[in-house]
């Protein structure tokens, strides 16, 4: 009996990484299907829209994780338990057969992969709604294995190397990192379904012989807290993306584990990877140096940058900050269902990031921000990213071994000045008072600075499934506290 039917293109997936979430993701590839990985960390309500979006028929999920997860899901679920007992020792001898003994161009053939044009829809993925609604991302077969296919020919991956899955399959830089990575090159992939799950990580490490991490910053802390330099003895590569790395970051899991993590950018729209510093020792011989940190690397071979005027649209040249456009083979189909969306971001090719960034003469690019994470106050644009790195230097304790994140900056209206930053932080060793007065004599413009009760302290900072900050969730915590209707008045 077939679950699916025939003409059912779009299939949800409510899986953690792990091995069999990676099969089933490559199962559906080879039936010419649509996996949308769905981010079971959302609400039900939003699980739902996206498979509303999606015209989802079926969800393949497994009971053990439902249970845990318990969730409420519009669509008929598929437990993949449930299909073991229906396999045959005779469908595991022909597999095998079909897997080793088989030549590369019949099994093409016998699974119709010969009618793939690259530019088929292979996956749907949905933004991770940090700032906003998710919105459904297209992405083809061209547009993962382009990305595939210039990792490998920019760090030089190894049959010995070995990745760790942490990162989720809803998560972009998972899903082409290290699942289609590991399932399309030499490099095994070694799962674990929690990835601030440290000691397990620290445990899989050290029998598997990572040797490759791709993660966000703040996974990062959590190994560094609770994993022991022995377990991460094979590490040889760490590639950061999704947020700012932060350099005392950089520096405290170098000293530890001996390998100095690499700043990468790129967005769910870009499948994802744009820009990628390497080191020097992953590096072919006749390639020239390719890292620089504090920036985010150089543009991917085949993929071009630009910045532009945000409100003129005129390029800007070198060294002279402005919005980031992309274009490349990584640039998405476009937005599902939204084609006003797709025309706002896809301008002649180009995608429109929404990072303001500059590139140097060597091709290096340095995000600034976020254009979403300026704040108008006094008819003056102020960057969020600037005064949290400021801060965050002035609040980092050197006993906190973790490098944990403590500072984040968010704004909420000021009737008087447009717009009022709010400083949401963990408790701080030092008082507000004490803060302000280091960050007053930082350089700062005065209109910079964020106001002595414009401090919000919380017990964590609220952070996505993919590791990211939640932009918005914060903001929602600082209207509360500071918008019209919060406990505060606006600031004067």
């Amino acid at each position: 009996k077939h679950v699916l039917a025939a003409d059912e293109k779009n299939v949800g997936l409510l899986l953690p990484p792990s091995a069999g979430g990676a099969i089933v993701n490559a199962a559906l590839a080879l039936s010419r299907r649509v996996s949308v990985n769905l981010n079971y960390t959302n609400s039900s309500q939003t699980i739902n829209h996206c498979i509303e979006q999606a015209g989802i028929r079926h969800v393949l999920t497994s009971r053990l994780f439902m249970a845990k997860m318990k969730l409420e899901i519009d669509a008929p679920l598929v437990y993949l338990e449930d299909f073991r007992e229906r396999v045959t020792v005779l469908d595991k001898a022909v597999a095998a057969l079909q897997a080793f003994a088989t030549p590369m161009v019949l099994l093409e053939r016998m699974f119709g992969l010969t009618k793939v044009c690259p530019d088929d829809l292979m996956t749907i993925m949905f933004t991770s709604g940090s700032t906003g609604e998710p919105k459904g991302v297209m992405l083809s077969h061209h547009n993962i294995g382009s990305n595939v296919d210039t990792i490998d020919h920019l760090v030089q991956l190894r049959q010995t190397d070995v990745l760790l899955g942490v990162l989720p399959f809803f998560h972009s830089f998972g899903f082409t990192g290290t699942l289609w990575t590991a399932l399309s090159l030499a490099p095994k992939g070694v799962y674990h379904f929690n990835p601030l799950d440290a000691r397990v990580v620290g445990t899989l490490c050290q029998e598997h012989k990572v040797s490759i991490i791709m993660s966000p910053p703040t996974f990062l802390r959590t190994y560094l807290k609770r994993c022991e330099k022995e377990q991460m003895q094979s590490l040889d590569l760490v590639v950061v993306g999704a947020e700012k790395m932060p350099l005392d970051l950089a520096q405290a899991f170098d000293e530890k584990f001996g390998v100095r993590p690499s700043e990468g950018y790129g967005t769910t729209e870009l499948s994802p990877v744009a820009a990628v510093n390497v080191p020097d020792h992953r590096l072919s011989a006749a390639t020239q140096s390719a890292a620089k940190e504090g920036t985010v690397g150089r543009p991917l071979p085949g993929t071009s940058a630009k910045v532009v005027d945000p409100d003129t649209g005129v390029d800007l040249g070198l060294d002279t900050p402005g919005l980031l456009l992309i274009k490349g083979p990584n640039v998405m189909l476009g937005y599902l269902n939204h084609p006003e969306k797709t025309a706002e971001v896809i301008r002649d090719g180009w995608y429109v990031t929404g990072d303001i960034a500059k590139i140097d003469v060597d091709g290096f690019i340095t995000i600034t921000d976020r254009a979403s994470r300026f704040s108008k106050i006094g008819g003056e644009m102020v960057p969020h990213i600037k005064v949290e790195e400021i801060l965050r230097r002035i609040v980092a304790d050197t006993s906190d071994e973790d490098q944990e994140l403590k500072v984040v900056i968010t704004a909420v209206p000021d009737e008087k000045k447009g717009e009022r930053l709010i400083v949401v932080h963990k408790p701080l060793s030092k008082p507000v008072e004490r803060i302000l007065e280091e960050l007053g004599a930082s350089g700062l413009p005065n209109l910079w600075l964020p106001a002595r009760d414009s401090f919000l302290e919380v017990a964590d900072i609220p952070h996505l499934g993919t590791g990211k900050v939640d932009l918005k969730g914060l903001k929602t915590l600082a209207l509360e506290k500071f918008g019209p209707s919060g406990k505060m008045a606006p600031h004067s």
